[in-house]
């Protein structure tokens, strides 16, 4: 009797610590129904707050303007000359604003270019052809202050010639424009001495575009044993132009380098080997210098025009 009272009473227990654990796995799982399984592979993230709609980043042609001044193809002040703007015009992106200048100097934010645009109108007192073109001022408050050979400098930019009238009037398919020069000046010394109307020099340099072909035009002496004052003549008794192609571009953009030197050029087309000049003309050059840049249409015909476009534009001296 006494150990079926005691077996009678394990399995009573029995059963209850079974119904106990049945019931506790019960609730354990009803309470993890609504909770997320995280595996390996998430992670938790937290929300993102809205942002604002961000402006274009909106870029220009990189040229600095402090050391430049503009000459457009027009007389609008009716003063008898081409109109100019000066580096305190034009610095800062000024142009922009200048309504004369808008016309002929422009941007093109789809390429990020300076567009030079010209035709036939007003020219210089000693030129027939009209231009858009840069001039260099080393000193932005005295144009009569230029630099020799000897002290030297060196321009360089990217661009492309975009568009150009058609030529019937010669051998030449389209009109020629000149994209870059050194330009002569008489010095204030020679200037004093000698008491010279005009400080004008002739082109030491002009880089010609040619139906697509890049020409360096250099001016050389027609008697290498010229001397003396007969230097400073500017006429073309005494200076002439010799020629050089240094390649095709046509429509393209390419990039092109002048490095001026004591008695030495070197013109340099895109990747090609620099063309030097070194010559007795060089060593006896007596003018002062300055660099200029842009479209310089070489037509006086009515229906005639070209644009231009600079990327970049330097000098350095």
């Amino acid at each position: 009797m006494q150990l079926k009272t005691i077996f009678l009473r394990s399995i009573k227990k029995g059963v209850i610590f079974s119904l106990l654990g049945i019931a506790f796995i019960n609730c354990s799982s009803n309470d993890n129904l609504d909770k997320p399984i995280l595996t390996n592979t998430e992670t938790p993230t937290t929300p993102t707050q809205p942002t604002e709609p961000t402006q274009p980043v909106v870029n220009y042609a990189d040229i600095n303007f402090s050391n430049w001044k503009v000459t457009l193809p027009v007389d609008e002040n009716n003063n008898g000359r081409p109109d100019e703007y000066k580096p305190e015009d034009l610095i800062n992106f000024g142009y922009q604003t200048l309504t004369p200048v808008q016309p002929f100097m422009y941007d093109d934010t789809e390429d990020e270019s300076l567009v030079f645009y010209t035709y036939p109108e007003t020219s210089t007192t000693n030129s027939s052809y009209s231009r858009t073109e840069l001039r260099e001022l080393i000193n932005p408050s005295n144009s009569k202050e230029n630099w020799t050979l000897l002290e030297g400098g060196t321009m360089k930019g990217r661009l492309k010639v975009t568009s150009i009238s058609e030529d019937n009037n010669s051998n030449n398919t389209y009109h020629r424009v000149i994209i870059m020069q050194i330009h002569g000046i008489i010095s204030e010394e020679d200037m004093a001495t000698h008491g010279f109307s005009s400080n004008n020099g002739p082109p030491l340099l002009k880089i010609y575009w040619k139906d697509g072909y890049i020409w360096s035009h250099k001016k050389s002496l027609i008697d290498e044993a010229t001397s003396g004052d007969d230097l400073l003549d500017t006429s073309n008794t005494i200076w002439t132009d010799v020629k050089q192609n240094l390649g095709y571009v046509g429509y393209d953009i390419f990039n092109f380098e002048i490095i001026a030197s004591d008695a030495r050029l070197s013109v340099q087309l895109n990747d090609e080997t620099p063309y030097i000049y070194e010559d007795v003309s060089l060593d006896k050059w007596r003018f002062e210098n300055y660099f200029k840049a842009g479209n310089y249409l070489i037509t006086t015909d009515a229906t005639a025009y070209s644009y231009v476009k600079y990327y970049n534009l330097y000098i350095t001296h």
